[in-house]
């Protein structure tokens, strides 16, 4: 009975962490906006400054959709654990009764559903605009659908860890880029795979298997760091 309880409690603190935390993003626009508009705009600039030749960016195309939507998600970071820092409820949270981890996926499924979800939707659209093979579009949007998830987890534990610190843009880049390779590297070559007529399987599972894995770890970690960056 108490184990059930608990887990009632921990559900309930989930639920309303995340509605505040939609809340609270909803009120601040910017930063549901900011991503999506460097990532259309990193996007378009590839035809601009390189060439509009549409067959060499059919072939680059699956690269930078997937490294703008990996800068536009890094570039979103800063907010998730910053505002609250800045109010004081992100100490109520570290010693909320409540596990820290349960809170932290909370917080990184909103802004997975604020930047990565957005990012994901609108990729398809940009991917026309870079001459995509029609076979890499579905791929493409499942791979970002896998892998925009794990960059918001891994992205927790980079901005747990740089949250008190002033200026933790470079910072939390050199912390977190690293990590980013493998998703970045599997994402890519799942959609070139596909744009080739090639099996795809190996590299969905691939990110399939780092989204579990980031799933799993990623908040516990990041709240190990919250605890340190607090306390420190």
């Amino acid at each position: 009975m108490q184990t059930d309880s608990n887990a009632i409690s921990s559900w309930r603190a989930f639920i309303g962490t995340f509605k505040r935390d939609l809340l609270l993003v909803f009120r601040r626009r910017s930063d549901i906006v900011n991503p999506l508009l460097f990532f259309t705009i990193a996007v378009t600039l590839f035809p601009l400054g390189i060439s509009p030749d549409a067959v060499f960016l059919a072939q680059i195309a699956a690269g930078v959709l997937w490294v703008a939507a990996l800068l536009a998600t890094l570039l979103s970071l800063d907010s998730l654990f910053q505002q609250d820092m800045a109010d004081g409820s992100l100490e109520q949270l570290v010693i909320s009764p409540h596990p820290l981890a349960v809170l932290v996926l909370s917080k990184v499924l909103v802004h997975w559903l604020v930047t990565g979800l957005p990012l994901t939707l609108l990729a398809p659209l940009l991917a026309v605009m870079m001459f995509l093979p029609d076979a890499g579009f579905g791929t493409l949007f499942i791979s970002l659908l896998l892998g925009t998830p794990t960059l918001s987890l891994i992205g927790a534990i980079g901005a747990a860890l740089t949250v008190g610190l002033r200026r933790t843009g470079v910072l939390m880049t050199l912390l977190i880029l690293p990590l980013y390779i493998p998703v970045l590297i599997f994402g890519t070559g799942a959609v070139i795979s596909a744009s080739q007529g090639m099996a795809v399987t190996g590299h969905l599972a691939i990110l399939g298997a780092l989204f579990l894995v980031a799933l799993v770890s990623a908040p516990l970690a990041a709240g190990a760091a919250l605890k340190i960056s607090l306390n420190g």
